[in-house]
């Protein structure tokens, strides 16, 4: 069956497609629109929208989106999303390692391999692990309340709890389920799969994880800190793999593969490298603070990024980022009534609206009848990395400034 290539926000593709697979894709939410062609029978026009990847439907069909974004510049947006702290230090594109991959998928599957071939480089991490077993020994605790309830207070056998020193760990599981996922993804390199498969050996003593449940948590610690960036990334692999789409009133459309939201990633990359910039004036940052637009607390609003006082109290400065570009007027109406609610409930007398790009890299509108300035900024994310962290230090000055009028 052939494969569908389509790029991020591109022109609609005429694909040749059976009811059955338009209707499937339609409802997945998976494209921005998939209907069927007028003009030629038995296809239909996929449009993608603002996720990139690829996935293969349960017809077998291969739907391939490529980023506008360069995928090496993709992987640093993710990167420094997950782990700011170590690519504030190096902001190199190298933060994640893709090899020589210009696709979304292979360079996922390299990277996230060679981040688990790094934590496992000093041996598979162990850790103690409660284990609850019935036993013809005691061993450990005795479960008192359980040898009651199931045995009426007979021996053997005994209901014991002890602590089991095992590979069967939070952090081998994650990396064990991200590797597993990654083997079943299209578009996975021979050479990248048969490292994969491998790795998957060395994690064998981890029980593998049931779909749909929760990934099991994990505490960052001085153990497992050769684990880190591995589990982060294994993370992103887990929340972007295998999606289950549930239209209303259907059953859920099981597809495999990855599919990562620029919007999301470019919002995370922006509330959290503004976050970690502000840090240099003193100021917290709240990412998605809840708030109401109404007394009574029915219109809820969750602006992406609240600067505040050293202290959380004040607020500061609003900021909302938008991954779209400018229109050629720079107007975005909507946006800009978005930025003056949030301006308007905190109590501040600017906000702040920051685009991925823009023909202008700061404009701003001053409010009729309100004492209210909307900046609109542009992060080109094509830029190199060191003028990205530059870009921060800029917007984040901005908005530090406005501490001033506040205190």
């Amino acid at each position: 069956m052939p494969e569908v290539s389509l790029r991020e926000y591109g022109p609609a593709v005429s694909v040749a497609l059976d009811t059955e697979a338009g209707r499937a894709l339609a409802a997945s939410g998976i494209l921005q629109s998939a209907t069927p062609d007028p003009s030629r029978g038995g296809h239909w026009l996929l449009r993608a929208g603002s996720r990139v990847g690829a996935v293969r439907t349960a017809g077998g069909q291969v739907v391939r989106i490529m980023p506008k974004t360069p995928v090496s510049r993709l992987f640093f947006l993710l990167g420094f999303s997950l782990d700011p702290a170590r690519a504030w230090r190096d902001s190199g594109e190298g933060t994640v390692d893709i090899g020589a991959y210009d696709d979304v998928v292979p360079a996922l599957a390299h990277a996230v391999e060679r981040q688990i071939d790094g934590a496992l480089r000093q041996g598979v991490l162990q850790g103690y692990r409660e284990v609850e077993v019935s036993a013809l020994v005691v061993r450990g605790r005795l479960r008192e309340a359980e040898q009651i309830r199931r045995h009426f207070g007979r021996t053997p056998p005994v209901e014991i709890a002890y602590d089991a020193y095992t590979a069967d760990t939070a952090e081998n599981r994650i990396l064990r389920a991200a590797t597993e996922r990654l083997l079943r993804l299209p578009d996975v390199p021979g050479p990248v799969r048969r490292r994969l498969a491998h790795q998957r050996v060395r994690l064998a003593d981890a029980l593998p994880l049931i779909r749909g449940q929760a990934l099991p948590r994990w505490q960052p610690s001085r153990l497992n800190s050769r684990y880190q960036p591995a589990l982060r990334l294994a993370e992103a692999v887990l929340r972007g793999t295998s999606p289950e789409h549930r239209p209303a009133g259907a059953d859920p459309l099981a597809v495999d593969g990855f599919l990562l939201d620029m919007n999301k990633l470019f919002e995370d990359f922006v509330t959290v490298g503004l976050r970690e910039a502000l840090r240099e004036h003193g100021l917290t940052a709240r990412l998605q603070d809840p708030h109401h637009l109404d007394l009574a607390g029915r219109v809820g609003m969750r602006p992406d990024l609240v600067v505040r006082t050293g202290d959380g109290r004040t607020p500061v400065a609003v900021v909302d980022a938008k991954y779209k570009v400018e229109k050629a007027d720079g107007l975005l109406n909507a946006d800009l009534y978005q930025a003056l609610a949030y301006a308007t409930v905190l109590g501040l007398r600017e906000a702040h609206l920051v685009y991925a790009a823009g023909r202008q890299p700061l404009r701003y509108h001053e409010v009729r009848g309100a004492a209210v300035r909307l900046y609109q900024h542009s992060l080109d994310v094509s830029r190199e990395p060191e003028q990205l962290l530059t870009a921060f230090r800029e917007i984040a000055a901005h908005l530090a400034s406005g501490r001033r009028e506040v205190t």
